[in-house]
């Protein structure tokens, strides 16, 4: 049985916090215990209230994920310091928004994690990288620890100066692993398959390997080299991603590019 908070509210529910809140509700979470607010006032899933404007209170206890935009982080700051009571757990999925940052603008909560997941929650296979600094009581972290069960992996980070390297990594590298099954099968469509049999093809391939990666006991290298036999045409194939480390001086800049542009935004905001 998975630990739910008694009351959630949801500041935003936009592409990563709407599929984190699905999730929850599939693996057993009350939906009377969920407060949404959007400016849109979209429904979200039966059961849950969803508002427009921002409630006048929040009981004590409340757990709150902040999932709106960065940019919104002042305007929201101040709401919530009008509603907010005690023993109340902040969450905060917003990227490049670091622990100063929201420290300062939520100085009534000692209670705060950073979280940083990534689209696979929605499916319970995703991965949810955490911040916490002395002032986060061990309470706090074991309730939301509790909370990331369902939706994957949770790793708490020691030094938040790595954090936009884990976000750069975990957080867009969905993104990097869909470019490559694209173009894994654009290639074969290139070299004369038809286009939807390359498709089908590489999404089993990616799929049926990284099931296999994560349950095997030895690393992905070993993996490759097992099934890389000398001469083989495998090996052929390897031989010019492994040229002059090419793959991985690719996936270094790409990565040393996201997390650039995570440290931009804290500067921004």
């Amino acid at each position: 049985m998975y630990r739910f908070p008694d009351t959630l509210f949801l500041a935003g529910c936009g592409n990563m916090a709407g599929p984190m809140l699905m999730r929850w509700l599939e693996c057993g979470l009350d939906p009377a215990r969920v407060t949404v607010c959007r400016p849109s006032a979209a429904p979200v899933a039966d059961g849950v209230r969803v508002t427009a404007q921002w409630p006048e209170t929040l009981p004590d206890g409340t757990m709150i994920l902040l999932g709106m935009k960065p940019y919104q982080l002042g305007d929201v700051a101040q709401h919530v310091a009008s509603i907010s009571g005690a023993n109340m757990r902040l969450m905060s999925i917003l990227a490049g928004i670091g622990m100063e940052s929201l420290r300062a603008n939520f100085p009534n909560f000692d209670d705060i994690v950073r979280i940083m997941p990534n689209t696979p929650v929605g499916v319970g296979q995703g991965v949810c990288a955490l911040y916490a600094d002395e002032r986060t009581s061990a309470a706090a972290r074991d309730e939301v620890q509790a909370l990331m069960q369902p939706l994957g992996l949770a790793e708490w980070i020691a030094d938040e100066g790595q954090f936009n390297l884990v976000t750069a990594l975990s957080g867009c590298g969905p993104a990097y692993l869909f470019r490559f099954i694209d173009a894994l099968a654009g290639a074969a469509a290139r070299l004369g398959l038809p286009a939807d049999l390359a498709a089908r093809l590489a999404l089993a391939t990616v799929g049926g390997a990284s099931t296999l990666a994560v349950r095997a006991e030895v690393d992905p290298g070993v993996l490759a080299d097992r099934v890389a036999s000398p001469g083989g045409m495998t090996r052929e194939g390897m031989n010019v991603l492994d040229k002059d480390e090419r793959l991985l001086d690719l996936l270094t800049e790409t990565l040393r590019a996201a997390r650039d542009r995570g440290m931009e935004m804290a500067k921004e905001t």
